[in-house]
């Protein structure tokens, strides 16, 4: 069976967007952290497909299939070479530059991610997307947990987490310092 890996960033106070969903936090924590490079690059090699909510989808369609020179382009052309599935239900295509377009999904996340699951492969990544990452965090249906914890307060904004979500147990596998001051932290399900 395939692992899901949910990547987050997060401030230090839980926030996995500012106001008005921004996510400028992000590439200020980690854009040019060589060691945060690194290791996105060695994620990649463990990944075959990636799983996104129309809102990331949109986000990272206007970033990465442009990215095709400097310290990026490694974990870009990676990046782009993934299967991508879209949660969506407004979309009606999901084209990714020069590269295969992405498969829409309309309804049933669950069902989805739990087919996906069973097939053969490598692990899927579910990057950002919280729309789709509560409810399966909440399903038990997330194998790993990757938060990359940014050095800042956002003070308002999107918890990673629901308010009335019944607790989840963790057991942590690997933190280390990146290079800019954020953290990496990889957790698994602890056995309930």
């Amino acid at each position: 069976m395939r692992k899901l890996i949910l990547q987050e960033f997060v401030s230090l106070d839980g926030r996995a967007a500012g106001s008005q969903g921004s996510v400028e936090f992000i590439p200020v924590s980690t854009k040019g952290d060589r060691s945060f490079g690194r290791e996105q690059t060695a994620l990649m090699d463990e990944t075959d497909t990636l799983l996104l909510g129309r809102v990331t989808y949109e986000l990272f369609v206007a970033f990465w299939p442009n990215v095709t020179e400097g310290e990026e382009k490694e974990f870009a052309d990676k990046f782009n070479e993934l299967d991508k599935v879209v949660f969506s239900k407004t979309l009606e295509h999901a084209p990714w530059g020069t590269w295969g377009a992405a498969r829409i999904v309309r309804d049933g996340v669950v069902e989805e991610v739990k087919r996906l699951k069973r097939q053969e492969g490598r692990a899927l990544l579910l990057s950002g997307s919280l729309s789709l990452a509560q409810p399966l965090i909440e399903q038990g249906l997330v194998d790993e947990v990757r938060l990359v914890m940014c050095p800042v307060v956002l003070g308002k904004g999107r918890a990673l987490f629901r308010d009335d979500a019944e607790p989840v147990p963790l057991e942590l596998t690997h933190a280390h310092a990146l290079d800019r001051g954020a953290v990496s932290l990889v957790y698994r399900p602890r056995s309930r």
